[in-house]
């Protein structure tokens, strides 16, 4: 499909120290150039937390704008200038390997398109981290890409994938496959369709269990040991959407959406469990609208299931025109968290929150197999 993976690496401080600018000018710059140590330093001190690790909101950004990237090369043509335009339609998931990204080894980030369709993309990227003279697994990542006509107003075509030898025609049929199960998994959500069977027991018995049996009622409910009301799990913040964060396309940047309800998820994640989580996984991301510049964007987070020592986050991200006062929701965020310690059990009590659960079950599944 192609010759040759598209990549790019971050330095970070100590390695400059450590080795000698020659050999940088190899190693960290493809194109022979030496990074510039304050330049360094910045980005280190932008891409790296309290916790002395790399900032996962921060590699979501990255991740977005090397897909876009990823796509805009497959789709180039012979003149100076694409005549289509690549946005990121979904994140279908994000998978991590490591619990902590060190702040003392570079990543690398590797990509390329594994399946086409007529103006979407499937892309898959990687990154790595190098410690103890190999680069390791971080994570992997797959993102759907569409090409859109110039003024971004319709599908654009793209050019076709021809995969060269079984290797590419397996992952090929892996894209294509991936492309089906996104497309029944649509077909079932619990937007349009009832729970299954399995499903409306779980529910029924969470119902039972937290009943006052000691009242003749429906209505009289008891929150179990050890647990919490789903309603009491929630988490919200406001953005104002300042210019600073557009993309080419002058709208907001989508990489800063997923930073920020991934941030605004990890908090919630974090008062629930009561320790520092950890990112899991990240899937179903929809990009269903595009976020205004001046626009107010309101952001909800919600714990909607748990297990063990694992938190299930949904956040919510609603666009809001401060004239018009009209209201749009723009995405639907899932995120996985792991605690240091086993959490509490999230109980819902009303039929909405039965179907939050059930869904954020279906998610965490869905990350486990």
């Amino acid at each position: 499909m192609y010759p040759g993976h598209r990549y790019r690496i971050f330095a970070n401080v100590s390695s400059i120290l450590v080795r000698s600018f020659s050999s940088l000018s190899g190693n960290l710059n493809p194109g022979g150039c030496s990074p510039d140590l304050a330049e360094v330093r910045t980005k280190l001190e932008q891409t790296v937390g309290a916790s002395n690790t790399w900032r996962f909101g921060k590699i979501l950004e990255d991740l977005d704008s090397f897909g876009v990237l990823i796509g805009y090369t497959h789709a180039k043509t012979d003149g100076p200038r694409s005549p289509i335009s690549i946005v990121t339609a979904l994140v279908d998931e994000i998978d991590l390997v490591k619990r902590a990204i060190r702040p003392d080894g570079d990543l690398k980030f590797t990509g390329n398109v594994t399946w086409v369709g007529k103006s979407s993309m499937e892309v898959k990227m990687f990154i790595t981290q190098y410690h103890d003279n190999t680069y390791n697994p971080v994570l992997d990542a797959t993102f759907v890409m569409v090409a859109r006509d110039p003024a971004n107003k319709g599908a654009a075509l793209i050019n076709s994938l021809k995969p060269e030898g079984p290797e590419e025609e397996n992952v090929f049929q892996q894209g294509h496959l991936n492309k089906t199960r996104r497309t029944k998994l649509k077909e079932i959500s619990l937007l349009r369709t009832a729970p299954n069977e399995e499903e409306r027991q779980i529910i029924h018995e969470i119902f039972l269990e937290t009943l006052d049996m000691g009242k003749v009622s429906f209505h009289s409910r008891i929150l179990p040991e050890n647990s919490m009301w789903m309603a009491e799990t929630e988490l919200k913040s406001l953005e104002i959407c300042h210019p600073q964060e557009r993309n080419i396309f002058n709208k907001i940047f989508g990489g800063f959406l997923m930073r920020k309800a991934f941030e605004l998820a990890w908090a919630n994640a974090c008062i629930y469990g009561g320790s520092r989580p950890y990112p899991v996984a990240v899937d179903d991301i929809l990009f269903q609208k595009p976020v205004e510049i001046g626009s107010l964007l309101y952001l909800s987070s919600q714990v909607c299931y748990t297990e063990s020592n694992y938190i299930q986050v949904r956040v919510h991200s609603e666009m809001m025109d401060p004239v018009t006062q009209q209201h749009s929701t723009t995405n639907i965020f899932h995120f996985t968290f792991g605690s240091e310690n086993e959490v509490k059990q999230v109980v819902p009590k009303t039929y909405g929150e039965s179907m939050l659960y059930l869904d954020g079950k279906r998610h965490f599944k869905a990350t486990k197999s």
